[in-house]
């Protein structure tokens, strides 16, 4: 399996797990942990603690740990324009070029909106393209991580720890700052 390959499967992973929870979360769960082993050891921790709260809990209580994080908690909300941009104009444009994206790659979202962490992950797990990949994680979905994470209640919360493995592996698999582009560059993926 290629680098790119085992990316774009970890993504996939987490694009479940931040799915609402069903019947198969302990499966999917064991799963993810498994592929971020030999990947990210501060990711794999992180998911290892994850696993545990959802091995420890009936489906019931992983339902309410989910809805109480990313429903309930209007900080939490894991859509990553309303993390950028607000209940705004600006949000409805994201969604729009995100849409426009997905067909561009003849990419099939589920039922959430465009913007959802669990679709953008979904789809970032689905394409090739790097330089696409890395402008959606680099100017999207880490800095709606760095919010929704902040806006959890308690540091100690189960779905934290999913956060913080994502935020783990991304930061690692972001182009780092000496080779990046200038501010200035034109976007080719969301522009």
């Amino acid at each position: 399996m290629t680098e790119l390959q085992q990316h774009q499967e970890l993504c996939r992973d987490f694009a479940v797990l931040l799915s609402y929870p069903d019947d198969q979360v302990k499966e999917q769960a064991a799963t993810c942990a498994e592929h971020m082993k030999g990947v990210n050891s501060e990711a794999a921790t992180s998911l290892e603690s994850f696993l545990d709260f959802i091995e420890k809990n009936e489906i019931y209580r992983i339902e309410e740990a989910f809805t109480g994080t990313f429903d309930l908690q209007s900080l939490c909300h894991p859509y990553v324009g309303y993390q950028l941009c607000g209940e705004s104009q600006q949000r409805t444009m994201f969604m729009i070029k995100l849409r426009e994206l997905y067909q561009q790659y003849d990419f099939i979202s589920g039922n959430e909106l465009p913007d959802h962490l669990a679709e953008v992950m979904r789809f970032v797990g689905s394409i090739t393209d790097q330089d696409c990949r890395m402008e959606i994680i680099r100017d999207g979905v880490l800095p709606a991580l760095e919010k929704i994470t902040q806006g959890v209640e308690s540091e100690d919360h189960p779905y934290v720890a999913l956060l913080n493995a994502l935020q783990s592996f991304l930061r690692e698999t972001a182009v780092p700052d000496t080779e990046r582009q200038p501010e200035d560059r034109q976007k080719e993926c969301l522009s």
